[in-house]
């Protein structure tokens, strides 16, 4: 069927029909967060969670649904903890930061502020063997900075150990990264950063002035194993070997079961495939490119997945090697706001996008971003020079109080918005 014949309302109405009457996310939403939970990339519940998508897409009627194995170079971490020695051993809440290096250390405490330059500078060489206490947001007034380049200042000053005082409230941690996602690989040589809770990070801070000793220990391992990408694929009508790449990760941070983060991502991927493959079916109406449908592991882990995807199908080294895609769309943490539209990272598409936005009359917006984001699965294709786009959900309005379980065991599945993920879908 040409494109001059293709009834738009008609097709619209299916979409958006199949997207709700037929929608199955609560289907997936219990299998991934309540029945296969966290899902950290190389564990035996990221590969359930790869053999459960890619069986799905199966039943939705793809061209194909395959697992891609690649190598993961993985962290995991065991006992955990901060303690006064002397003051009974007292304990104090600790989360490592993830990828952080094993350390036992007992050595005075020192209260860096929020290890700002004249911060740094004014405790000279006192930092040097100390365990540093900081606060992870920036100071205020003051350029803001991110929190790796204190944890770099501070290293640089010879802290031993640093403690991150967490923002969140009433006790509650989430797992934070200590390096930037453009950084390949663990800092297996860094200095260790551990979490503590905003209330005992506020009583260390009362206690500081006596340079009190402070205990640290992280039972933690590097290692190698295997991870697992889904990837789907409808078949275009006129340009089958051209294709774009609709996708999102599967896998979450340890011990917590992504509602948001991203199961709701992964099902955005799974729920848009399966209307689009009804749409083939009943109606006959296929895309005009085909298009591939893929869930990475390994996002929470520096991006390793979409990584090696990219580097095996479009890399310099892939064999055979494809013909890049013509865009990426990344779906992640959907359920943070509301769909507001389209973000890209180069701007050569954004009139073309706007255009068929506008056709939608729901005021979507496609804006370009100043600066390359590196903090999801699009950022590998970036890296590549293949256009990269993210959905508009949060930034500068809109955030759902939901979307603040970031990393931590709250963000279970009531932190999915079904009603919002079928709008994505539709």
């Amino acid at each position: 069927m040409s494109t001059q014949e293709l009834n738009w309302y008609e097709i619209d109405r299916f979409l958006m029909g199949e997207a709700w009457a037929g929608s199955q996310i609560t289907k997936h939403l219990t299998e991934l967060a309540d029945v296969i939970g966290p899902r950290w990339g190389g564990s035996d519940e990221d590969r359930r969670a790869a053999k459960y998508i890619r069986s799905e897409m199966e039943s939705a009627g793809l061209d194909r649904a395959e697992i891609e194995v690649f190598n993961l170079d993985s962290w995991n971490h065991g006992n955990v903890s901060i303690s006064l020695p002397d003051d009974g051993d007292r304990p104090i809440g600790a989360l490592p930061f993830l990828r952080c290096k094993p350390t036992d250390i007992t050595a005075p405490l020192v209260d860096v502020g929020h290890g700002s330059p004249h911060e740094v500078s004014a405790f000279g060489d006192q930092i040097r063997g100390s365990v540093a206490l900081t606060y992870i947001a920036p100071e205020p007034f003051t350029t803001a900075e991110p929190f790796t380049a204190r944890i770099v200042r501070l290293s640089e000053a010879g802290a031993a150990c640093i403690i991150a005082i967490e923002s969140k409230t009433g006790g509650r941690m989430e797992y934070s990264n200590s390096d930037e996602w453009l950084n390949v690989g663990p800092q297996k040589d860094a200095v260790a950063v551990v979490k503590t809770s905003s209330e005992d990070g506020a009583y260390l801070r009362r206690i500081a002035g006596g340079t009190p000793r402070i205990a640290v220990s992280v039972e933690a391992e590097y290692f190698n194993t295997e991870a697992y990408n889904t990837v789907a694929e409808i078949e275009g009508a006129t340009n089958p070997e051209r294709h774009l790449i609709l996708a999102g990760h599967h896998d979450t941070v340890l011990k917590a079961p992504g509602g948001n983060d991203n199961t709701s991502g992964t099902i955005g991927v799974m729920e848009t495939a399966r209307v689009m493959a009804a749409l083939a079916a009943q109606q006959g109406i296929r895309p005009g490119l085909s298009i591939r449908f893929a869930t990475w592991s390994g996002e929470e882990q520096h991006l390793q997945g979409a990584r090696a995807y990219v580097a095996r199908h479009y890399g310099s080294a892939a064999s055979p090697r494809e013909d890049k895609p013509l865009l990426n769309i990344n779906l992640d943490e959907l359920s943070t706001g509301h769909m507001k539209g389209i973000v890209l990272m180069f701007p050569h598409l954004r009139h073309f996008i706007q255009k068929h936005l506008d056709t939608m009359n729901d005021g979507l917006r496609c804006h370009v971003l100043a600066h390359m984001d590196a903090h999801s699965d699009h950022f590998p294709f970036v890296e590549e020079a293949i256009d990269a786009s993210i959905t508009w959900r949060w930034r500068f309005w809109g955030r759902h109080e939901t979307a603040n379980f970031h990393h931590e065991i709250g963000d279970a599945a009531n932190k999915l918005n079904v009603r919002e993920l079928k709008e994505y879908v539709g």
